[in-house]
């Protein structure tokens, strides 16, 4: 559609202008307001082969780094911890955060010794489903997020995934072995990569429902400039024109079984956790090389060179490159965005963060909503949304954290022009060299 066309090139041109990433050499984070929650994000950037859509700031894993990496991973963490901040979840992501179990059940650990840890989240890959993790982790985390992707085995292939982490029959097979070991067993999807055929996408999703696990999330492919590079070079361009029906085929099959918990995860009904930090969090610090922290309007974004960060945390100073400061109505967007892709925008939380009523903060972005029919309810209490207007979410999202990602693109080439010329252990992903 026309308007969908034209919602999604201004959404694009709005996140690439909010996003505009500032150099912050030397800036802290700030102190923990009094009365506020936050999330703590753990990142692992370490992965056994590198596929060619993905923007996360991620290395090539060696056993050396990765304990170098995970100590300083744990002094951050006391670092953060004598600031005064708490956490009572903890999401770890990567990366591949199992790349070493021992390593990060000590993280685990001593996480839930400086603060108040009762929920951990971990992702991981279909490869490291086995009786050693499940050993290793069903005590120590509630939530396990398997990245799948696909269970296509020609796209497993296309995306340098297959023969790193086995056929699509074979990840079906570990999801089983797991289903039932943990409180929330996700399966993280994409959809509309180049040349996915329906018929492909109609089995990943019976696949999913087979597979035992109580939630999956069905991603729409997101891309930075330089991923589009990569996979154009690997897979085929990305086109969005069936996005939206792709979408919908997603939401009408998957509903039988599953019940939408955000704008693309599905729980099963009866039971299953949200997998999804950033709408559970608005607010959330992160440690670890390449982790974004949201505070008090700000976005702060960690070194994405290992060295560097390896030499501020040892001498005890914040590992921050960058910086963005968000204006008040850039917030309160924000804030629109991330309610309504949790399904409901509460009005009185509303007005009680922001002294007056949504209508009042958003004049013309409501009055869009409106006309656009994106709106199911639209009462004194709250909003939820239509069909179109969660697909609409998907869009903001997808551009969203496609900002994000040109985000990480730029962080990642100022630590290569940093690094230029050391020697050293691993070196960052280089998109060009796909």
């Amino acid at each position: 559609m026309i308007i969908d066309s034209i919602f999604s090139t201004s959404f694009r041109v709005a996140a690439q202008v909010l996003l505009n990433l500032q150099p912050a050499r030397g800036v802290a984070l700030p102190a923990p307001r009094q009365g506020r929650s936050y999330m703590l994000y753990s990142h692992v950037p370490f992965c056994e082969s590198l596929c060619p859509y993905c923007s996360f700031n991620r290395f090539i894993y060696n056993e050396k780094s990765g304990r170098s990496y995970f100590a300083s991973l744990r002094d951050e963490m006391r670092m953060v911890a004598a600031k005064g901040y708490d956490f009572a979840s903890l999401y770890i992501g990567g990366g591949t955060p199992t790349v070493m179990l021992d390593e990060l059940c000590q993280t685990i650990d001593l996480a839930r010794e400086l603060f108040h840890i009762r929920e951990v989240s971990c992702e991981t890959n279909p490869n490291h489903l086995d009786d050693r993790l499940v050993e290793a982790l069903s005590g120590r985390v509630q939530r396990l997020s398997v990245g799948v992707q696909s269970f296509d085995d020609g796209l497993l292939k296309q995306i340098n995934r297959y023969d790193r982490f086995g056929s699509g029959a074979e990840t079906l097979q570990r999801i089983h072995q797991v289903a039932g070991k943990f409180d929330s067993l996700n399966v993280d999807m994409i959809f509309n990569f180049p040349g996915q055929s329906e018929a492909a996408l109609r089995r990943d999703i019976e696949l999913v429902v087979a597979s035992g696990a109580n939630q999956t999330t069905f991603y729409p492919l997101m891309t930075s400039p330089s991923v589009r590079r990569s996979l154009s070079a690997t897979v085929g361009q990305v086109e969005y024109s069936r996005e939206a029906a792709f979408y919908e085929l997603i939401v009408q099959e998957l509903s039988r079984e599953f019940e939408l918990s955000t704008a693309w995860t599905f729980s099963r009904k009866g039971g299953g956790l949200i997998d999804e930090y950033i709408v559970e969090s608005e607010e959330y610090v992160g440690v670890g090389s390449g982790s974004f922290s949201y505070l008090n309007g700000s976005l702060y974004v960690n070194t994405f060179s290992l060295d560097d960060y390896r030499q501020a945390v040892g001498a005890r100073k914040a590992p921050i490159a960058g910086k963005r400061r968000f204006f008040k109505l850039d917030q309160m967007r924000y804030h629109f965005m991330m309610g309504l892709f949790g399904l409901r925008l509460d009005k009185a939380a509303w007005k009680a963060r922001f002294g007056r009523s949504v209508e009042r903060s958003l004049p013309i972005e409501m009055a869009f909503f409106q006309a656009s029919g994106a709106f199911a309810e639209n009462n004194a209490e709250y909003i939820t949304l239509t069909p179109h207007g969660r697909y609409m979410l998907v869009v903001m999202m997808r551009e969203f954290f496609a900002g994000i990602n040109r985000i990480r693109d730029q962080a990642r080439q100022a630590a290569l022009e940093a690094e230029d010329g050391k020697k050293g252990d691993v070196r960052p992903y280089s998109p060009a060299k796909a």
